[in-house]
């Protein structure tokens, strides 16, 4: 297996933009050791069985209620991913706008409003319920405009989406924008914050200038937060929340009319790794509120260091500002693919955007011992390329 694995890309070197999410040895390591623990045992059994993963899951549910400003009735569902996440989010809203204006399953095709910047995994949720997919455009600042997607909500709109950032560009939604348009159109918001959920709340608090995004906008109704990416827990781990238990009953499934009677889950998959909720358990108890203020403060001093060295090759520009750890930058006087190219043949992934051109990266505290020789190599890949004049790249911008 390590045979099979020698050419993979270095992500121990902070060689991958994006994949693996670290923040210290002994945090990678608590969880590791408690997902083996509980390598066996299977969640879906937490009711009946293993009461243990079941009281583990109880607690991680609470904290993010906690951390995400969560009223009196909210209620959460831990998920094996952002995908899964943003599924069961549509799905209740679906639900809940079926009930709502007493639309029968079959009666018309329902839609969902959201930036062009909204996550691909909309679009699965989109393509297995047969949704359709209006996508608004950004404002200079990157963000969802709100003006922009006002004029796309209809009878048939089951939820409008911002993210918390947005994947693209590292930048939060005017999530208070949004509230303040679900509640006049009388439609479902959902906050995407896969990617920062259980980080930014964090940046607040060690006072960076970080948009708030969450339950305490009115027109919030579900938020979707993977542990696995800056919660620093083992994969497969994320969370949904609702403002309300009552969507909590619409995202699950039952089915009563097989031999072995009543089968519901709050979850698309059955079987999930109890391991993954141990994990999970183990490493938020290990980091707490102290933990997470320390890592916030390493990885924001990170990402200035890289905004700052970025800034300094001439040529180079941000593309965003970022709120919390994606960087997107690139070039208005060269193909920026071409660099993208140089800086491959050393060993480094490149994370590219299409629109506007750019590298990219959501970065960890693995590209934080890597940073003076990152940038060093940025440089070098940027004058190469500027010698060699005129020419573009046949790269491609996938995920």
């Amino acid at each position: 297996m390590r045979a099979r694995s020698a050419g993979d890309v270095d992500w121990r070197r902070g060689r991958t933009p994006l994949f693996v999410f670290f923040n210290d040895e002994e945090t990678y390591e608590i969880g590791r050791e408690a997902y083996f623990e509980f390598f066996s045992e299977n969640a879906l059994g937490r009711k009946r069985a293993f009461f243990g993963i079941g009281s583990m899951e109880r607690e991680v549910l609470d904290f993010g209620l906690d951390l995400f400003s969560a009223p009196e009735g909210a209620e959460g569902v831990f998920s094996c991913g952002g995908s899964e996440s943003i599924f069961l989010a549509l799905k209740a809203a679906r639900d809940a706008r079926r009930a709502e204006k007493g639309i029968a399953p079959g009666e018309g095709r329902m839609n969902v409003v959201m930036p062009i910047t909204a996550h691909p995994a909309f679009d699965k949720a989109a393509a297995a319920m047969d949704l359709e997919l209006r996508r608004g455009g950004l404002r200079a600042d990157r963000r969802a405009d709100p003006a922009a997607l006002r004029p796309l909500i209809d009878e048939r709109t089951i939820a409008i989406v911002g993210s918390a950032p947005c994947f693209p560009h590292g930048v939060i939604d005017p999530i208070e924008e949004l509230s303040a348009l679900a509640l006049e159109a009388g439609v479902w918001l959902h906050v995407d914050a896969c990617v920062g959920g259980w980080l930014a709340p964090f940046f607040t608090r060690i006072g960076r200038s970080t948009p708030a995004f969450d339950f305490r906008f009115p027109g919030v109704r579900s938020i979707s937060a993977d542990l696995h990416k800056f919660g620093f827990c083992p994969k497969p781990a994320s969370t949904v929340f609702y403002r309300d238990a009552e969507d909590l009953a619409r995202a699950s499934f039952v089915a009563d009319a097989w031999p072995n009677g009543r089968f519901e889950t709050a979850t698309l998959v059955g079987t999930r790794p109890g391991g993954a909720v141990a994990g999970a358990w183990a490493v938020l108890n290990h980091l707490g509120e102290s933990g997470f203020r320390r890592t916030a403060e390493r990885l924001a001093a990170m990402v200035d260091g890289y905004v700052a060295g970025i800034r300094a090759i001439p040529g180079l520009e941000l593309w965003a500002e970022p709120d919390l750890t994606i960087i997107n930058y690139g070039s208005r006087e060269l193909d920026i693919f071409r660099v993208a190219e140089a800086m491959g043949a050393n060993g480094w992934l490149a994370g590219l955007t299409r629109e506007p051109k750019g590298l990219h990266a959501m970065m960890s505290m693995l590209h934080e011992p890597v940073r003076e020789e990152f940038l060093a190599q940025l440089a070098e890949a940027v004058e190469t390329v500027r010698a060699a004049g005129t020419g573009v790249s046949g790269l491609q911008a996938t995920y």
